[in-house]
This record gives structure tokens, C-alpha cells and sequence, in this order.
């Protein structure tokens, strides 16, 4: 996101810390020989920290790359390389660029040599590329399953908080705690700390913290006339915030952030004042385009409001009675999937928020290379369309930018909202 595009102060503290925190941990993992791994987005990120293992999301460094506009030469190295196309593109650009090398090219220097992998096994192509991943790196690899719900109630959200352990059902829990003392051991062996309770139950609460402030940013934006903050903004000072959760910094940024939109809110100050309709983004964003989300503001007063980024952090992560703070971590990973993509949860959620933003119309992406990312898209587009909110579905993808024809996109856009997208 260029910089003359960031409104907030908290959007562009928020990136610089990023940065220097990445410059950091290279330092240390080339001068000092300190550990560090790389992971899935989905795992239980907190323990990592907690014993002294910084950690690399997998997504947040594929989303670095295709928003350095390397994705297309990273892939083309790829299939050079012999892998073929049907990779999950989201979780194999990484790959791309390891297997690739050439560190004055990749962003930043690139990824050093982590100690270990980790990511939990949600679809077909996950273990594989991480096994490749690790060989390639002489690294570990540690994967957790993904075990199957049997009972998916409604209005999921209303129940996460305070009666997660029926939610996410015993026997669900009770294999993810298990397997995550198996990664616990091999973080205590790589960060030299030795795992307790009461620390977990502590980063817990700062998490709890953290995810209380951006509700209210939620809130603050729900109610405010306009969209006081743009969706682009959204996603940079939450996510980097929830790369690293439960830490000082997490904490105070979320803060900070939480206090910047309040003051917009009750100064008036939209992110556009012309805002006539507002927009919702399903699915992960195109890291490769991300101008595409402000791209029709003058044209026809259209303001990209929500994505599933700020949302989820509070109705996800929040968990309240942390007597058990190992398991309360296992029920905020063990479903994600289900509340993301998979119906009926990620459509009941999704028309939920659809209706809280005042949303006048939904803009889909239905990945081509991410199988459980698409998996619900046709539930959600349903859903929306039966509750009177129009919405136009896009095939492409998040991070490959071999595919995506800006202008013709922004066409199809433009036209979805002059032939079904009514104002205010």
C-alpha cells in the first residue's frame, strides 16, 4: 500500500515496525545463530513466542512477495523447477522463492534457514509442500491434524467466548493439545525456555486484550454514518498485530489503533466523504492489487468497509476462563476452516456481519488455487443474495498476479455496482 495512501498514523507505525522486526530476526538468525521457524497462519502462534521461537507466517511472506510484484517470477521458477500449477498458489509462493534463492531479489533478503516448519494439514497439498519446504531448508517439520467436526451449531460466534470447549467438541480439543505438547517439546529444545501454564494463561490475556480493542474498532465502524477507516488499513494493523498476538507490542499497537479510529469517529472524519455504497471483500486479499480496494471511491462513491481480517480476531481468538489455557489455545485453531470457508458457519457469519456493516453489496473471491479457501463460496454468495445483498463473484487468485487483468477487473467491478448496487 503506498504510503500517500495511508490515512493513519497507526497504519504506517504498524508497517515500519514489521519491517525493522523481519531486519531484526535476520540479524539474529545470520549473526547471532538464534533460532527462528516458519509457519501456517492457522497455528497456534502464541507458543512459538512464548518459548523464545520467533515466527514467520507463511501467508504474511507470501503476501510480501506478490505485494512486491515477484509472484509471477517466483512461479515461473517454480514450474521450471518441475512442480505443477495445481499447487495451493497461497501456500506454495513461498516455497517459490526458496527454492528460487537469489536473496538480493527477494524481499528484504529473503527467508534465512528456520530451525523448523509447522502447519496443520487442512487440505491436500499442505504436507507435501512442507515436507519439500523443510528438506530443502534441512529443517524439521511438525504438522498437526485437522480433525473433523461432527456438530456445527448455529450463530457459532455467540457461543466462542465462554462456551468454546462444548463448540469445538472434546474429542477435537483433546487430539490438538496433544499434538501441540509434541511441538511445545521441540520449541522448549530450539528457544532454550521451558513451557508453563501460568505464561500461557498470561499471553493469553494480553491476546483476550488485544482482540477486545479491535472489537470496538469493529463496533466504532459499524456505527459510525461513514467508514471512517478504509478496509486496506484495516488489514495492515490488524494483521501485522496478530502475527505477533499477545505481545507488548500486539497490545499497545491494537490499542493505539482502537484510539485513532475512536478519534475519527467522533471527529467526523470519513475515509472518503463522498461514500455513497459500502462493499464488502470475501476472502483473503489480492496482495498483488491492493489499489483495487479504493478504486472505486471517486468513480461511484463505492468504499470497501469489511473483510474477514479485523472481524475474526475478536468472534475467533476471544476466549474467557482460561483455567486451562493449553486447550482454550487448541479451540482457537481446531476450526477455523469451518468459520472462514465452510458452510454452513462461514455463511451464516459472513450475512451476520454483511448485515452489522450495512453493506449494500459483496465482492467474492473464489481462489482458483485454494481449494479450502473456495470451498464455500457458493453457500455465502446464497446466503447474501437471499438476504437482498447483490454480489459478484471473482475468479483469482491472492498472491498470482500471472492471471489478473487490473482494468478488466476494475470493468467488472464498475459495472456490478451501476447495474446492482443501490445507494445509501
Amino acid at each position: 500500500m503506498p504510503s500517500e495512501e495511508k490515512q493513519l498514523e497507526s497504519t504506517r507505525a504498524s508497517a515500519a515496525y514489521q519491517k525493522a522486526w523481519f531486519a531484526e530476526l535476520r540479524r539474529n538468525v545470520f549473526d547471532e545463530k538464534k533460532p527462528y521457524a516458519i509457519a501456517q497462519a492457522d497455528m497456534p502462534l502464541e507458543l512459538f513466542q512464548l518459548l523464545g521461537v520467533p515466527v514467520v507466517s507463511n501467508q504474511w511472506w507470501s503476501a510480501v512477495v506478490s505485494a512486491k510484484q515477484l509472484s509471477a517470477y517466483y512461479f515461473d521458477a517454480l514450474a521450471a523447477a518441475g512442480y505443477h500449477e495445481g499447487l495451493c498458489r497461497y501456500c506454495s509462493l513461498s516455497l517459490a522463492s526458496s527454492i528460487a534463492g537469489d536473496p538480493a531479489k527477494a524481499p528484504w533478503g529473503g527467508l534465512p534457514k528456520p530451525v523448523l516448519l509447522a502447519a496443520r494439514l487442512t487440505c491436500d497439498c499442505i504436507q507435501r509442500i512442507f515436507e519439500t519446504w523443510a528438506a530443502s531448508f534441512g529443517a524439521d517439520f511438525v504438522a498437526l491434524d485437522s480433525a473433523g467436526a461432527t456438530q456445527l451449531p448455529p450463530r457459532w460466534w455467540e457461543l466462542s467466548r465462554h462456551r468454546w470447549r462444548e463448540l469445538y467438541e472434546p474429542h477435537r480439543l483433546d487430539l490438538m493439545v496433544a499434538q501441540m505438547r509434541v511441538l511445545i517439546r521441540k520449541l522448549e529444545r530450539a528457544g532454550g525456555r521451558k513451557f508453563t501454564e501460568a505464561r500461557l494463561q498470561e499471553w493469553m490475556e494480553g491476546v483476550n486484550r488485544q482482540e477486545e480493542y479491535f472489537d470496538e474498532v469493529r463496533e466504532l465502524i459499524c456505527a459510525a454514518p461513514q467508514t471512517p477507516v478504509r478496509m486496506n488499513e484495516q488489514v495492515i494493523n490488524v494483521m501485522n498485530a496478530q502475527w505477533h498476538r499477545g505481545s507488548e507490542w500486539a497490545v499497545r499497537h491494537a490499542r493505539a489503533f482502537r484510539d485513532e479510529v475512536r478519534h475519527r469517529v467522533e471527529q467526523g472524519i470519513a475515509a472518503y466523504p463522498g461514500e455513497k455504497r459500502r462493499l464488502m471483500w470475501v476472502g483473503a486479499g489480492v496482495w498483488h492489487d491492493t489499489s483495487f480496494y479504493t478504486a472505486f471511491e471517486k468513480s461511484h462513491g463505492a468504499v470497501f468497509v469489511w473483510s474477514m481480517y479485523l472481524a475474526f480476531g475478536p468472534d475467533g481468538y476471544i476466549r474467557y476462563g482460561l483455567d486451562d489455557p493449553l486447550r482454550a489455545l487448541a479451540s482457537r485453531i481446531v476450526s477455523m476452516n469451518e468459520q472462514l470457508h465452510n458452510p454452513p458457519w462461514a455463511n451464516e457469519w459472513i450475512l451476520e456481519q454483511a448485515r452489522r456493516h450495512r453493506v449494500n453489496g459483496a465482492v467474492i473471491l473464489v481462489p482458483e488455487g485454494s481449494r479450502p479457501s473456495a470451498t464455500g463460496t457458493f453457500f455465502i454468495e446464497r446466503a447474501l443474495e437471499k438476504a437482498g445483498i447483490p454480489t459478484l463473484e471473482i475468479w483469482a487468485d491472492m498472491v498470482d498476479s500471472r492471471r489478473w487483468d487490473a482494468i478488466l477487473m476494475r470493468q467488472r467491478v464498475a459495472q456490478f455496482i451501476e447495474a446492482r448496487v443501490s445507494s445509501g
